[in-house]
């Protein structure tokens, strides 16, 4: 998988959107750039990365816990939050460049997948966004082949935190709210993906504390849809929705 350094970077002005072959960039050929003589890896939006195996995960999360304990998962989340958030602000800008386009003047789900991409062509995993849940203030994120829950195997609970982070980090700049998310479901659990909510904090404990007595998945939706939490203000851009 590959691991990113987001070093800010100065950005020519915007240019005209590209035809969809030009945005076809994702490939291992076009996306990256493999400077030999340097020994550096840089994307197609000039980022740095790291080639990184699961070695190096599973090193990296056992290193922590060894550290801190039971916290080590809150600092992967803390970590993955400060990621998420200045990868927003390097998204935008990117995406003006490139698109002539901003999260609020484009269609929302053409803006997320947009952001996503890259994560998927480092090894990070694909998604599957479920924004249906936005008008009640909650929304959930598949992701398939999570590099940290396939690194780690089964091991019966969530261990994504990382990704959480990542998640809640990015969407509160990009809805200009204090959002949270959590794992409600892991491929480390023996599930067949991993799911994230992203919403309030009040809504993230709620389903915390159900995940805790023993709820699916399933039944914290089924408990969101019966009204067991009462629905919040709408998660939306507004030139965006």
């Amino acid at each position: 998988m590959i691991v990113e350094d987001r070093t800010p970077i100065s950005l020519d002005p915007p240019t005209a959107t590209p035809s969809g072959r030009e945005a076809s960039h994702y490939s291992r050929a076009k996306f990256f750039n493999f400077d030999m003589e340097q020994g550096q890896i840089s994307d197609y939006h000039h980022q740095r990365n790291l080639l990184v195996g699961e070695d190096f995960i599973v090193s990296l999360l056992k290193g922590l816990e060894h550290e801190v304990g039971e916290a080590a998962g809150w600092l992967c989340y803390q970590i993955g939050f400060e990621w998420g958030q200045q990868d927003a602000v390097l998204f935008q800008a990117w995406f003006k460049e490139f698109y002539n386009l901003t999260i609020e003047t484009s269609n929302l789900a053409f803006a997320m997948e947009t952001w996503w991409w890259p994560f998927a062509a480092q090894g990070w995993g694909k998604w599957s966004p479920n924004l249906s849940g936005r008008e009640s203030g909650f929304f959930y994120i598949d992701i398939y082949d999570s590099a940290v829950a396939k690194s780690l195997g089964y091991v019966g609970k969530p261990v994504c935190h990382l990704y959480s982070g990542l998640l809640a980090g990015f969407f509160s700049v990009a809805f200009k709210q204090n959002l949270c998310s959590t794992e409600i479901q892991c491929y480390a659990m023996g599930n067949d993906f991993c799911r994230f909510l992203v919403g309030s904090e009040e809504r993230i404990q709620a389903a915390e504390f159900w995940l805790t007595t023993g709820a699916n998945a399933t039944e914290i939706a089924e408990r969101f849809e019966a009204g067991e939490f009462a629905a919040e203000n709408e998660l939306s851009i507004e030139a965006g929705k």
